[in-house]
């Protein structure tokens, strides 16, 4: 069967990036990249699943960026402004003279709460996202 035969692709990425890389695949006790990368790609797969879903879900958008970075904090304050409904929470903190790290617990229909992490996490100056959900018991 042509689905269970091990396929091959290459991956480039930058030297220290993957010195990282290597460091968490020893860390949490991989054989080898192959195995990391396989994990990697069913965790961004089951996160995927969600966004055409019309389930309700809870969460968390985490985000880290440089306030510095011109008109993010507008961009950043309107997208969540055009979807309040949908953020519970936020919290906003300061790491350093030039980091913050904001957490924003929302709740709503998944498609639309992934679109709204999507919306932030790609905006320029947020060095990083994470977006975890689960779904809501319905009453």
């Amino acid at each position: 069967m042509e689905d269970s035969i091990l396929k091959r692709f290459g991956v480039s990425m930058e030297g220290h990036l993957l010195r990282k890389f290597d460091d968490l695949v020893k860390h949490k006790g991989y054989e080898n990249r192959s195995e990391a990368v396989r994990d990697l790609v069913r965790d961004a797969l089951i996160q995927h699943s969600w966004e055409k879903d019309e389930q309700v879900v809870a969460g968390s958008i985490l985000l880290f960026y440089n306030h510095h970075q011109k008109n993010l904090l507008e961009e950043l304050t309107k997208i969540q402004h055009s979807m309040h409904d949908n953020i519970l929470a936020t919290t906003h903190f300061h790491l350093n003279h030039a980091s913050c790290l904001e957490l924003i617990i929302v709740k709503g229909v998944a498609k639309d709460i992934q679109q709204l992490s999507n919306q932030l996490t790609s905006l320029k100056g947020v060095d990083y996202g994470k977006f975890t959900i689960a779904p809501v018991e319905k009453i």
